[in-house]
């Protein structure tokens, strides 16, 4: 019974992470050399999702290209958690492309955005990355010489908020992490407003884009009036450590 529950929890586990990772793992239990062929079948399979996404109207963000426009950490393609739609892809290349043209050589990085596969699957600890049309970017960044391209604070873009004042009061359930024991060991680095105020408004002003997620205090900040861009209210994930776009 112990074994059962912990291949369960093995499979729940690999499926919520990668979407399919657990179905690698239940291939790979009748194998004797169990892990060399979870490896190779979660490799064959996470390749063979590039190719069959497409199909379903999902593509995969590379992780090896270079250009204006990069998936912040490999992490998140050997996760399976780069796939959109085909008009979000659009989205992201063009906004990268306006910034790169207004400020040369920034580069602008994507986080998480979605499964290959099944509308509806959750991205966990996300609400609402299920469908291939949402997608985080993370802030531009500096430090006292300039901006840093393709620099985070963290090293997978999330958990180093920016300090700001908020309404919200502390709550229970709540997505709302603050995940103060890590903050003092992130970057000493700032947000690079120009490139960041004119990321935003170009994504604004995108009648592609439906809704843009962000903190009251870094709208203001940033100086930015678009309705698009919105609290995403006080029980979801905080958004002064990255911005959510979506369709």
């Amino acid at each position: 019974m112990v074994r059962i529950v912990l291949r369960l929890a093995v499979f729940g586990f690999l499926t919520l992470l990668t979407q399919i990772g657990g179905l690698a793992y239940l291939l790979a239990l009748p194998v004797k050399r169990r892990l060399l062929a979870f490896t190779l079948l979660y490799l064959g399979l996470t390749v063979a999702a590039t190719w069959i996404a497409p199909l379903t109207g999902r593509i995969a963000l590379s992780c090896w290209q270079e250009g204006p426009l990069q998936v912040q950490s490999r992490f998140y393609c050997a996760t399976n958690r780069n796939y959109v739609s085909t008009e979000l892809a659009e989205v992201l290349r063009d906004t990268a492309q306006t910034v790169d043209r207004a400020y040369p050589g920034t580069e602008t990085l994507v986080l998480d955005a979605g499964f290959p596969f099944l509308t509806g699957f959750p991205l966990l600890p996300h609400l609402s990355h299920d469908d291939g049309e949402k997608a985080d970017l993370a802030f531009y960044y500096k430090d006292e010489k300039g901006y840093l391209a393709g620099q985070t604070r963290s090293p997978v873009g999330y958990f180093a908020f920016e300090d700001g004042p908020t309404d919200c009061p502390k709550a229970w359930p709540t997505l709302r992490w603050d995940v103060r024991p890590l903050q003092p060991y992130w970057a000493n680095y700032t947000i690079e407003p120009e490139r960041t105020r004119h990321l935003l408004t170009t994504l604004a002003d995108d009648s592609r884009v439906g809704k843009i997620l962000l903190e009251p205090h870094l709208k203001s900040t940033l100086a930015l009036t678009s309705e698009k861009i919105r609290f995403q209210g006080c029980r979801a994930a905080r958004h002064d450590d990255h911005i959510h776009l979506q369709l």
